[in-house]
């Protein structure tokens, strides 16, 4: 495997898949700098602060097909753990963006970014990157408790005292599947759907476990635009009748789709209102919201999408999917709460990356962004 991963990871290089990096990026030593004292507070947590990152998710989260060759298929069932925009780590920030990579920028000792080729339980790989291909949010209640077994079986993480970001980002199986399975139809007690509940079990198991934590949760997408991809290209709809059923069927309409994930992107966003994880100081939890009015695929021209976005099976990301997404990530996440953006451009690359609030230079958390002086701290600076 690790042969493997060395050669293809060369072959890709040399063979100039195209991608996304941010070359030279940086910002104000004051909004690069640690805190002058280990917050205890995770609503006063500075970017340099976060020692470890981890991810639960799906194939998405496992970058399935992301170093695949155009027109190779076949290497969508490989995973290139080093290339996901939320916890890839394979490239320089330079080359690649990823939320990894750019935290790395302010603390280059960051530990848990995945790196090369392979499944979700070889550490040399994954690291702390738990997302598992085919995954439904039911999946990532065990993958929380695998990252918790992770986290405490090595030796350079201290769970107690570490700064540590967790990113979720779940949704596009249950989708697949929903117009089938009623398990997915479901509303349980007090209104919540079982997506929902999925994630609150999930992020409960490391509210419990995982002292001074932030968990960024990446909201759901619009699936509806999958079939805007697949138009006019049968290879791509052949393609997505094996991958996801219910984009398939043609009686789970356009706007069946849509409502399902706009209930997705409710659920989530109460998780967040509720404050149901705000009970303790150390403990977090922030949607991430970008995807929510995004109801169109990336286009190279006027109407034509740009199939450079998608790894061969015209679904998952390639390195340049990745790199964009991580790149709108990012922005979203230095957004205070409340003032987050619901939509972007995915056609646009130009974009940038921006630097942390120099007046409120945290990780923006529901308290922080409410009122940052009540949680201010000094910087190693001051």
């Amino acid at each position: 495997m690790r042969w493997l991963v060395a050669t293809f990871f060369l072959c890709s290089t040399a063979l100039g898949l195209k991608d996304l990096g941010a070359p030279n990026w940086s910002c104000d030593s004051s909004v690069m700098a640690k805190s002058k004292k280990v917050p205890t507070s995770a609503h006063s947590v500075r970017f340099a602060d976060i020692k470890v990152i981890g991810a639960l998710g799906d194939s998405l989260t496992a970058a399935n097909g992301a170093g695949a060759q155009p027109g190779d298929p076949l290497a969508v069932i490989l995973q290139y753990r080093g290339l996901a925009f939320q916890i890839g780590g394979d490239k320089s920030l330079d080359e690649h963006i990823t939320i990894a990579n750019v935290l790395r920028k302010f603390n280059p000792n960051l530990v848990g970014a995945s790196k090369g080729i392979g499944s979700e339980n070889v550490w040399e790989v994954a690291h702390l990157n738990m997302g598992v291909p085919g995954a439904e949010s039911k999946d990532i209640i065990g993958q929380a408790r695998a990252l918790v077994n992770t986290m405490h079986s090595h030796s350079e993480i201290n769970v107690k005292e570490d700064w540590k970001l967790v990113n979720i980002f779940i949704g596009a199986n249950d989708i697949c599947v929903y117009c089938e399975d009623p398990y997915f139809n479901s509303t349980a007690p007090h209104g919540k759907t079982t997506f929902e509940n999925n994630i609150i079990a999930a992020v409960k198991i490391l509210h419990d476990n995982l002292p001074r934590t932030i968990v960024s949760l990446t909201g759901m997408f619009n699936m509806r635009m999958l079939r805007k991809i697949d138009k006019k290209k049968y290879f791509c709809e052949g393609l997505h009748t094996f991958e996801c059923d219910c984009e398939s069927n043609k009686k789970f309409t356009d706007d069946d789709i849509q409502g399902v994930c706009f209930g997705y992107m409710d659920g989530e966003k109460d998780i967040q209102t509720t404050g149901l994880f705000d009970d303790k100081d150390d403990f977090t939890f922030v949607v991430q919201p970008f995807f929510n009015g995004i109801t169109d695929p990336p286009y190279a021209s006027p109407g034509v999408v740009d199939m450079t976005f998608f790894a061969p099976d015209c679904f998952h990301f390639s390195a340049y999917g990745h790199g964009n997404i991580g790149m709108h990530l990012w922005n979203t996440i230095v957004q205070p709460v409340g003032m987050k953006q619901t939509s972007v451009n995915l056609s646009d690359p130009t974009v940038g990356l921006h630097c942390p609030s120099s007046s409120c230079p945290f990780f923006p958390t529901t308290k922080n962004s409410q009122n940052c002086a009540a949680h201010f701290t000094l910087s190693e600076l001051d």
